[in-house]
């Protein structure tokens, strides 16, 4: 018969041990329970808080630069008024990351600086110059109808380059924002202008910040959106750098409030929303993420309300609504 060893027994390790049976009457602790039992992965499209949060920081101070452009308009001009808030943007966003930069952070080597060049070229650079330029061309509602043509265009690259496929709701729900901003550009004024040239350059900007798009969202998987952000802001503030003496100009002739506008857009629309875009983008796909751009221009007439005392129109309520609905109806999927 084995004879097992008491507590105090003077040879414990015995060369005749029972094998330990699991007492029924022994309970697991909550917490070795929780770390010992695998937690299920999230659902496909499922973002956490701080991402959900990044995206709704985004869309409202995107919409407020329309805001700011139409009001530092008069005393800059398109190139000089992109030079001086990427310039801004790199002093205020290199506070952050140079400090990490080669520590915690890698540097780009090789060929992965070729689609930071890219989207820095496209995106911070031409994307800017031309939509500032634009909206010297086109009222406010035909520029947002036209720029809205980016998420669009977003969509369908995700769906081939990307391989994030066509999913119905997305497309939908799309369609159904599209509409959303074409009755806030119906309703955007009393007279709706079609210069040629506004219309190639807003369609120009919605192109270029499509593709900076899908070439951006491979560079998220490997560097942190503040960083790949700050490069494309300085790749962009580069390829700026002719408009440097206009812009020096214009400073000197620009009234106290201009000059602080253009400090508040570089600091917020451009150093800190395209950052959290950046964040956004390396979690929910580029399809879906640009989806959520179509509540910019509602988003710009509240804050043009509150700001500038521009009371909205009946349509650009309601097409503010069909926006919403629009880009709920992105968010569902089939089942």
């Amino acid at each position: 018969m084995a004879t097992t060893a008491h507590a105090g027994s003077p040879h414990p390790e015995s060369n005749h041990r029972e094998t330990p049976q699991p007492d029924s009457t022994y309970e697991v602790p909550p917490e070795a329970a929780a770390a010992a039992s695998p937690k299920p992965p999230p659902r496909p499209g499922q973002i956490s808080r701080l991402g959900i949060a990044a995206v709704v920081v985004t869309v409202v101070l995107w919409a407020s630069a329309f805001v700011g452009i139409r009001a530092v308009g008069p005393s800059f001009s398109p190139g000089s008024l992109t030079l001086g808030r990427l310039a801004i943007a790199a002093v205020v966003l290199g506070l952050v990351v140079l400090p990490k930069l080669g520590k915690t952070s890698p540097l780009p080597a090789g060929r992965e600086w070729l689609p930071i060049l890219a989207y820095g070229i496209m995106w911070f650079g031409g994307y800017n110059v031309a939509l500032n330029a634009a909206e010297h061309l086109l009222d406010a509602g035909t520029a947002a109808l036209l720029i809205n043509v980016n998420p669009i265009l977003v969509a369908v690259m995700a769906g081939i380059i990307l391989k994030e496929g066509f999913p119905r709701w997305l497309i939908i729900g799309s369609l159904v924002a599209f509409a959303g901003v074409a009755v806030i550009a119906l309703g955007s004024g009393q007279r709706s202008t079609a210069d040629v040239g506004g219309v190639f350059l807003c369609l120009l900007a919605a192109a270029l910040a499509a593709v900076s798009v899908i070439v951006q969202k491979p560079v998220l998987r490997k560097f942190p959106a503040a960083q790949a952000t700050w490069f494309g802001i300085l790749v962009g503030a580069a390829c700026c750098l002719p408009f440097s003496g206009q812009l020096v100009t214009e400073l000197q002739a620009a009234p106290l409030p201009a000059t602080l506008g253009l400090v508040y857009l570089g600091i917020f629309p451009t150093a800190i929303a395209f950052t959290t875009w950046a964040y956004a983008l390396s979690l929910i796909d580029a399809g879906r993420l640009a989806a959520t751009t179509y509540l910019v221009p509602g988003t710009t007439i509240l804050i043009s309300w509150l700001v500038l005392g521009e009371i909205p129109t009946v349509w650009g309520l309601i097409g503010g609504c069909i926006c919403l609905v629009g880009v709920a109806l992105t968010r569902r999927r089939s089942r």
